[in-house]
């Protein structure tokens, strides 16, 4: 049974720090791309970082560069997500989402499992 478990969500005043931690279990972790999407209430889910769990590679949305770094630890089938200075904008639920291949794709359609989400709350 293939899971995504997300943990580290919170509430942390502007300026604060969070890391996400993606835990899955069930596939072959190497064969496949895992992304961070958010969903803020009222708004579509968007795509905020992914990483190719092969080669390392890596995608950030705009909103999110130089603040958010996405790493992945192979050993631990575990993606996270450190957020720096965050904003109350990037307050939403993440969640992490996975699909077959190696293309970094930040778009909801093209993942094929996802996790459950964890709260995310900036405070200004």
């Amino acid at each position: 049974e293939v899971q995504l478990v997300e943990s580290g969500g919170g509430l942390v005043q502007a300026g604060g720090s969070l890391r996400l931690s993606c835990a899955a279990s069930g596939f072959i972790f190497d064969d496949y791309a895992i992304g961070w999407f958010r969903q803020a209430p009222g708004k579509e889910r968007e795509g905020v970082s992914c990483i190719s769990s092969s080669d390392g590679s890596t995608y950030y949305a705009d909103s999110v560069k130089g603040r958010f770094t996405i790493s992945s630890d192979n050993a631990k089938n575990t993606v996270y997500l450190q957020m720096n200075n965050l904003k109350p904008e990037d307050t939403a639920v993440y969640y992490c989402a996975a699909h077959y291949g190696l293309l970094l794709r930040p778009w909801v359609s093209d993942y094929d499992y996802w996790g459950q989400g964890t709260q995310v709350t900036v405070s200004s």
